[in-house]
């Protein structure tokens, strides 16, 4: 009991002690507050109000009256750089090096800032080099992160995964699904150049890096076919739906040659149609719908699309069914069916996009990487029109 009161007794002592450290704080507040240029205060309110040209302005002010004031020539560095006035963000952070007496510290900052300068100005050697400068400091990992960026744009692909490597040593997080797609650029390179065993050599590296790589598999069979190897190419080709069903899409048309080539083709029909059932898509429709009408006739083009569209509504598939609707129709009936195909065609390419996960880059083709926001594996397989319907 004698505890309990002591600790009650104590109470407003500790009150009045938090009090008057409080008081203190704030005169200290305060004071410091007094001591800043009443232009900082306008330029921080402009950049409050999304007024970055006043905000400039204002602090361009203070600078002239202040060029010791280091935190202020980096904001308006950054300020500037976020406009696209890179040019003058360089001066800002170039000024702020060759300054005698500024603190390590900062001079770090400033060449970093100063690299992310070149960067957004395009001036990838002066970058690289300034980052270079960086990597075995406190900016190590944000200089890494730019070195890659660099030889990405490069497409210095040997050098991207020197850099990707590092930065995974550096604690920065995994890079393999990146350095797997490095080395497919590199086994790309190799094919167009003919050289087979090079390309097959990365190949294998990237399936290192990333067992899960899809491209590495399509790309293999690509070499295999260069190589007039048509059943292993074949045979590498169906591994994609073991890595991933929905991409089976992406070497639908590889497949479906790769079996007439091989005298097969029916062969090669049916297992593009059970690829269908397993994961509906309408890439792998248009194959199927193609060599269905070669290879079976017009009846089974036509059933084989009203069940697909009947398992998948979609535009896209009821695009498909009037082509197949117009190639069996009465003459007399044609040219008003033509004109709704026509219509619903229109409707239907709109939505023939692929987009990518990340940003919403719509495209009309599939990429690996990203043209909006440089990530790689960010597209699904899949139109954006089937994505709707499946969620």
């Amino acid at each position: 009991m004698e505890f309990e009161i002591w600790w009650l007794l104590g109470i407003p002592l500790f009150f009045t002690l938090g009090w008057a450290a409080a008081r203190i704080d704030i005169r200290q507040l305060i004071s410091e507050s007094r001591s800043l240029p009443r232009g900082y205060f306008k330029g921080l309110n402009f950049l409050l109000n999304d007024q970055p040209d006043k905000a400039i302005d204002a602090f361009i002010d203070i600078v002239r009256l202040d060029p010791e004031a280091v935190d202020l020539h980096f904001a308006l560095g950054n300020l500037f750089r976020r406009r696209g006035e890179t040019e003058r963000a360089i001066r800002v952070h170039q000024n702020l090096l060759a300054r005698p007496d500024l603190p390590t510290e900062q001079k770090t900052q400033a060449m970093y800032e100063l690299g992310q300068d070149y960067l957004k100005a395009g001036l990838l050697d002066r970058a690289e080099e300034t980052y270079n400068q960086l990597v075995n400091g406190p900016f190590e990992a944000q200089a890494r992160r730019a070195l890659l960026e660099i030889y990405q744009r490069e497409k210095e692909w040997a050098r991207a995964i020197e850099a990707a490597n590092a930065l995974q040593e550096c604690g920065a997080g995994g890079r393999q699904k990146e350095v797997a797609q490095f080395y497919c650029e590199i086994a790309q390179d190799e094919l167009v150049h003919t050289n087979a065993d090079a390309a097959l050599a990365m190949l294998d590296r990237a399936l290192a890096a990333d067992r899960h790589n899809v491209r590495a598999i399509i790309l293999m069979g690509d070499v295999f076919l260069a190589n007039g190897d048509v059943e292993r190419a074949v045979l590498t080709w169906r591994r994609v739906e073991q890595q991933s069903v929905p991409h089976v899409a992406l070497v639908a048309q590889r497949l479906m040659d790769g079996y007439r080539k091989l005298d097969r083709p029916q062969e090669g029909l049916n297992l593009l149609k059970n690829y269908l059932a397993e994961a509906p898509s309408i890439d792998l429709l248009e194959v199927v719908f193609k060599a269905t009408q070669e290879l079976e006739g017009i009846e089974a083009v036509n059933l084989l699309v009203s069940d697909e569209l009947r398992r998948t509504p979609t535009l896209l598939g009821l695009d498909k069914l009037l082509d197949a609707r117009l190639m069996s129709a009465p003459p007399e009936v044609r040219p008003e069916l033509a004109v709704v195909k026509n219509l619903v065609h229109g409707y239907a390419q709109k939505l023939a996009r692929y987009q990518c996960s990340h940003c919403g880059f719509k495209a009309r083709q599939f990429y690996w990487h990203c043209p909006g926001c440089s990530r790689w594996e960010t597209y699904p397989p899949r139109r954006t029109e089937e994505l709707n319907v499946m969620n």
